[in-house]
């Protein structure tokens, strides 16, 4: 698909449904394939700080008995509908993604509805599903960059409900009983909380009438009020570091306060970051990884949600070369900031992210997350339907001028996993004017 073409697409169809639900569609008929998403506009920040991990627990019992069926039965149903069905947990959303075959859609939606609507939450799947929830938790520790992004979201956010991990914790989820699951589920499954997507192989009068039969039968109570304040952060450099033994590798975060998408300088941002660590080619990995070989890949990314989050600037090098590339990654932040940007950077950067935009639309399914984005994240209408026309307006001055205003070198937060022994020295050193460092081990939460 060229970019031309991307650009004129029609966004989906939206549709209200009754109790205040909202349905939107994005037709294809390329594929017999039928894409929905059930999603909750609310998610981990809103669970009881003691009790991470509630928001994808409730929502995931939904599988686990209805009336009428058992765990095994609905397993057994969904296998032979040749569908899948998964949970997906984020601060501000929770939400069923399921794909079945388009021929089987009517009878799948039909199953689906009758898990929204008749869950029976049974204590001993209950606590099977916090048995399996504990093992991938534990699990996750196996992965030194899971354990670098948690460690970087609960103390970058500290005190905020951002800083919860979506999949919980294992005190969190040890905490969650039968009562909880059920009074998230009477307070957040209600018709004027839920989004219904449906992409893929079904015309435009059977979609409302699909997304109907999913929510119709959830009650009627009242959408819960976001009352989750913007995000703050500490002042000054703080170096975190998650003591594992034995690693000749580490994995190093970078983070501070980035954009929010209602900024007016989000997109030149976004254009900036792209020069700075968004590509194969851009600063961060040509003086990382081409010139000095210390870490396969270097980039930073600017995290979009409900209120502002963060940017993060990663490597992986080997730990003998872990204080050197910090020292290296620092000093190109802040020369970024203090520098700006290009015009030829800025000129190359906007051609590779115009032409690239068609691959982030080149299906249906690609299309309704977007829209479901701008919905549930409360993102500004024309967030991606403009998006080639306003990186095209992005100029280096305006880039720049954005890199300086939301890019704070002096505030942010380094977070290093691997061996105290062997790093944590050369570490301190490696950060100018470091408020303060702190040591913890690798598996807390």
């Amino acid at each position: 698909m060229s970019a031309a073409r991307a650009h004129v697409l029609a966004p989906p169809l939206r549709f209200a449904l009754d109790g205040g639900a909202l349905a939107l569609f994005e037709p294809s008929h390329t594929v017999p394939l039928v894409s929905i998403v059930l999603s909750l506009r609310s998610g981990s920040a809103v669970e009881p700080a003691n009790k991470a991990g509630l928001a994808r627990i409730a929502v995931r019992m939904l599988r686990r008995g209805c009336e009428g069926m058992t765990a095994e039965q609905i397993d057994f149903r969904i296998d032979a509908l040749g569908a899948e069905m998964a949970v997906d947990t984020s601060p501000s959303t929770v939400a069923i993604h399921a794909q079945v075959i388009a021929r089987n859609v009517e009878a799948f939606v039909d199953l689906l509805a009758r898990l929204l609507t008749t869950p029976t939450f049974p204590l001993d799947e209950l606590e099977r599903l916090k048995r399996e929830t504990l093992a991938e938790i534990i699990e996750s520790r196996d992965n030194d960059r899971v354990v670098a992004q948690k460690a970087l979201q609960r103390t970058l956010f500290e005190g905020h409900p951002y800083g919860r991990n979506p999949g919980g914790t294992t005190a969190g989820v040890q905490a969650i009983g039968a009562d909880d699951v059920l009074a998230f589920y009477r307070a957040f499954v209600v018709q004027d909380n839920a989004v219904v997507g449906i992409a893929g192989d079904v015309t435009p009068e059977r979609a409302p009438e699909l997304a109907r039969k999913l929510v119709g039968a959830l009650p009627r109570g009242q959408r819960p009020a976001d009352t989750v304040p913007e995000p703050t952060m500490r002042a000054g450099r703080h170096l975190l570091l998650a003591d594992k033994p034995e690693r000749t590798q580490t994995q190093i975060l970078v983070g501070t306060l980035g954009t929010a998408a209602h900024d007016d300088d989000h997109v030149p941002l976004l254009v900036a970051n792209a020069v700075f660590g968004g590509t194969f080619t851009s600063r961060l990995m040509r003086e990382v990884r081409s010139k000095r070989g210390w870490s396969y890949g270097a980039s930073a990314r600017t995290l979009v949600d409900r209120r502002r989050q963060a940017w993060v600037m990663w490597t992986f090098p080997a730990a003998e070369d872990a204080a050197k590339c910090l020292e290296l990654t620092l000093q190109l932040m802040s020369a970024w900031v203090k520098e700006g940007v290009k015009s030829s950077e800025v000129a190359f950067i906007a051609r590779y992210l115009v032409r690239s935009h068609a691959f982030d639309i080149d299906t249906a399914a690609k299309r309704l997350h977007q829209a479901l984005d701008v919905e549930l994240l409360g993102l500004p209408a024309d967030y991606y339907s403009s998006w080639i026309d306003r990186v095209r307006a992005v100029t280096p001055e305006a880039a720049s001028a954005a890199v300086r205003n939301r890019i704070h070198p002096e505030d942010l937060l380094a977070v290093v996993v691997g061996t105290a022994a062997q790093v944590l020295d050369p570490m301190r050193g490696a950060i100018e004017n470091l408020a303060d460092s702190s040591v913890v081990p690798f598996d807390l939460e």
